[in-house]
Order: C-alpha cells, then structure tokens, then sequence
C-alpha cells in the first residue's frame, strides 16, 4: 500500500496528488457549510438588531467570502505538490487575480446595497429633481471606478507592465475614440442634459415622436415610461440634439375648440351661444379665467365659432374637457342652437 502511493505521476507520488485533491475538496465543503451558517444562523442574528447596516454586511459578504474561501482553498492545496516554476508562478498570479476580483465585487456590492437601502428613500422624500438624476451616475460611476483600479491591479499582479499598457492606450487612442465615437456622443449628450436641464427624471416629455415620463438619466441613454406603460431607451446623443416638448412644465393646458353652427342661426343666437360657452367655462373649478369665444368663420355649411379655455397646472385634463363638452351638449340643446353638418342644397330648374 505504501509502495502505491510513493508511485510518482507528473512529477507528485499518488500520495501528494492525494493530499491536494482532499484539500481541495475540503475547501469547497467548508465553504458550503459556511454559506449555510451565513444563510441559516448569522442573518437571523443580524436581522434581531436595530441596525440596518450589519444586515448589508452579512448579506453582501455572503457569496464573495465563499469564493475567496474556494479559491485560498485551491491555492493552498496545490503548495502540496512539486510544482515546475512556470506553473507556480502561474497559480500564485491566477490566485492574486481572483482575489482582487472578489475584493471589486464585494466593494461593488456592498456600495450598492448601501446607496439602495440608505441614499435612494432620502432622494425620494427631497423635492428637487437633481438627486434622483445624479444617484444613477454616482452608482454607476462607483462601479466603474472600482472594476477600473481592480483591473489595473490585477494586470500588474499578473505581471504585465501596466504603464506599457497605458502607453499603447495612446498610441491606439484615435483609433479607439473611432471605435467608441457614438459613446462619447452619447456622453456629452448626457452632460448637455444635465447642464441645459430640459427636463429633470418624472417629466413627461415628448421626443423623437416618443410620449412619455422620463425614468432614469443615465450616462449613455435616457429611459422613457410611454403613456401605454412601455420603456423606451433613447440614446442621449439624439435627446441632446431632437426639440424636446416638455408637458410638466406648461403653465396650463390650452383647448382649442371650433363649434359650427347651422346657417340659420340668428345673430342674437350667435352672441348667445358664444355667452353660454364663456359661462361654462367660467363655472368650471378646474378653468382659468382666461377664456376666448369670437365668432371667426363663414364656412362651407357653418358659422363657425372658436372656443379657447385654459385648464390649470395638475388638473385631470381629461375629465375637464368632458365635463365642458357634456355641458355644451346639454346647454346647446336646451336653447335650440344647432350643431351644423357639412350639407349642400341643390336647386333644380324646369326647362
């Protein structure tokens, strides 16, 4: 038996190949019964205390921490073998990679998961429109930070020379601001938004024939809720540069109406129905006082009267233009003002 496992394959004795296989094996089981204690044991105690923040921690700690644990793991159980110093080298730079990996990862995760529970519900109680626009950039901005410097760190761990790589960088840049033109384009579209402030995240907009309430800003592109429920991603490169009609911002909702009359309206019945709609209006609580009855037109089969009304800012646009409407049937009919209808009276000659 000793003899068997003193036999040598790959340069290591069965009896090393077997230490290392064991050790491996005994990380990923002392990772998975420390995943279990996380998940069973550690957040039932984090979840009894008042303090919100332990509860990130645990959590956010949960799935990095195994996989450090896996990969130690892995690393220590090959020192048991006689390696050559190519593969040494090779599995000490792959372990160093993967550990700043998990360190980008947990610091990712944790930056998020404290911004979501603790920066998110303090921007949604502020009434301006600033924050929620900038908590989208610092998210992803943090993000983008940390994987950067991780990489770099791991290129250099892995023994590449990172200032040669950062030169190269120059040489390709024109190359590179080609490749990436429409990014950039996109980029400074974002900055001309936040700048310019055409309109801030909760908005309804319209653009690029899109109807909607502005969602997100985010660095590359502008989400848009449609009045149907839909999202629609609009890069901000064409955001910057289409007219952008913003709907929250009116002062008022303007209605513009043209009523005909039939041809043998007297005009006393003119001034009268042009009376009755100023009324209405006027009686309405969700009206301004800015209104405008003229009669404008001889048309073809009418006499044709312009009725302009002004609805207030957060009025149910809707629901005040039927409420007009039904009232102009009901007035109309009651003091005998015909509506008009495209007609044509034909004269017929005996010859």
């Amino acid at each position: 038996m000793f003899e068997l496992l003193n036999k040598t394959f790959y340069g290591n004795t069965i009896l090393e190949w077997s230490i290392a296989a064991g050790g491996i094996i005994l990380s990923f089981i002392i990772a998975r019964t420390l995943y279990w204690l996380i998940g069973h044991f550690f957040k039932k105690v984090t979840k009894r205390t008042q303090n919100r923040f332990d509860d990130i921690l645990v959590d956010m700690l949960e799935e990095p921490i195994v996989f450090v644990l896996v990969i130690t793991g892995i690393w220590y159980s090959l020192h048991f073998l006689h390696l050559s110093d190519m593969a040494e080298t090779i599995v000490s730079r792959a372990y160093y990679v993967l550990f700043i990996i998990a360190a980008a990862w947990l610091i990712t995760r944790l930056s998020d998961a404290t911004i979501e529970t603790y920066l998110v519900p303090y921007v949604r109680q502020t009434e301006g429109k600033l924050d929620d626009q900038l908590l989208p950039i610092i998210r992803k901005g943090i993000k983008l930070s940390v994987w950067s410097i991780a990489i770099i760190v791991a290129l250099d761990n892995a023994g590449y020379d990172v200032k040669a790589v950062l030169a190269s960088l120059g040489i390709g840049g024109l190359a590179l601001a080609l490749a990436a033109k429409d990014t950039v384009a996109n980029l400074f579209g974002s900055f001309t938004i936040f700048v310019d402030k055409p309109f801030v995240v909760g908005d309804r907009i319209k653009v690029k024939g899109y109807d909607g309430f502005v969602r997100e800003v985010g660095i590359r592109s502008t989400r848009l809720q449609t009045l149907d429920g839909r999202m629609v991603t609009i890069p901000n490169q064409f955001v910057a540069n289409e007219s952008i009609i913003n709907v929250t911002s009116e002062p008022s909702r303007k209605i513009t109406m043209d009523l005909g009359l039939t041809y043998d309206t007297t005009p006393e019945k003119m001034e009268l129905a042009m009376k009755t709609l100023r009324d209405i209006a006027a009686s309405h609580p969700n009206v301004e006082d800015r209104i405008v009855t003229a009669f404008t037109e001889f048309l073809d089969s009418a006499l044709n009267i312009r009725f302009i009304y002004y609805i207030q800012k957060g009025k149910p646009v809707f629901d005040t233009q039927n409420d007009i409407n039904m009232q102009i049937l009901h007035r109309f009919n009651e003091l005998g003002l015909e509506f008009a209808f495209p007609t044509h009276t034909v004269y017929t000659k005996t010859v």
